[in-house]
């Protein structure tokens, strides 16, 4: 599978917010959006909590691997090479995905440890591009967006209402990102425009916000 067939499967926020990324950053934002979106259908095609974990071991196991030992045929962990020995750092993410597996109402701790884990992911990117002094700013863009990305898809209403004391209580300043990170801007800056109150692309003039966010980082 190559890059395009695994763009062709993020969300329509993804794509727009890799459409941005400087050619040389996109690369490992694409294996990053990628290992995340493909950790999300594990969650959210299991029924049965016990068999997700053995899913999510299997991810974590390859993450940890060196890369001479790594699973074959596995486009997604074939793009993470970028990644190099940081790879196994993103075993936040999975951690962070499988704290959403299990019986609703979710413990407020493990929503978030869900945005942890992706804003975790966020910081080790920045990283990998050469700018990790913005590390933090990643970490809290990445987390941002989770916790926006997650509140709609809530059903349960204690969820519902953890992760909006959760959104409360987020630093929700305007973080200063990169180039480089453009598209972790954009999708910051479509979290703090929904706040969890609506889908990141849920209007038109959402739409229009992304294009001035990936051109101009405003």
């Amino acid at each position: 599978m190559d890059s395009a067939l695994l763009t062709a499967d993020l969300p329509l926020e993804r794509r727009l917010a890799l459409s941005y990324a400087p050619s040389r950053a996109r690369p490992a934002t694409l294996a990053l959006f990628a290992l995340d979106g493909a950790l999300g259908r594990v969650v959210r095609s299991t029924r049965e909590a016990m068999l997700g974990q053995l899913r999510l071991a299997w991810w974590r196991e390859a993450l940890a691997r060196p890369l001479d030992r790594q699973p074959q045929g596995e486009p997604v962990l074939a793009a993470l090479h970028v990644f190099g020995d940081r790879r196994a750092r993103l075993e936040c993410l999975v951690d962070g995905w499988e704290a959403l597996l299990g019986e609703a109402p979710l413990p407020q701790d493990h929503l978030t440890q869900f945005a942890a884990g992706r804003g975790e992911a966020c910081a080790v990117l920045a990283e990998v591009l050469g700018a990790g002094e913005s590390a933090g700013s990643a970490r809290l863009a990445g987390s941002a967006w989770a916790l926006a990305e997650l509140a709609p898809r809530l059903s349960d209403p204690q969820e519902r209402d953890c992760v909006a004391a959760l959104i409360a209580d987020h630093p929700w300043e305007n973080v200063a990102l990169p180039r480089t990170l453009r598209p972790l801007k954009l999708l910051h800056g479509l979290a703090l425009r929904s706040k969890g109150q609506a889908p990141l692309l849920d209007r038109r003039r959402d739409i229009l916000a992304a294009f001035r966010l990936g051109l101009l980082g405003l």
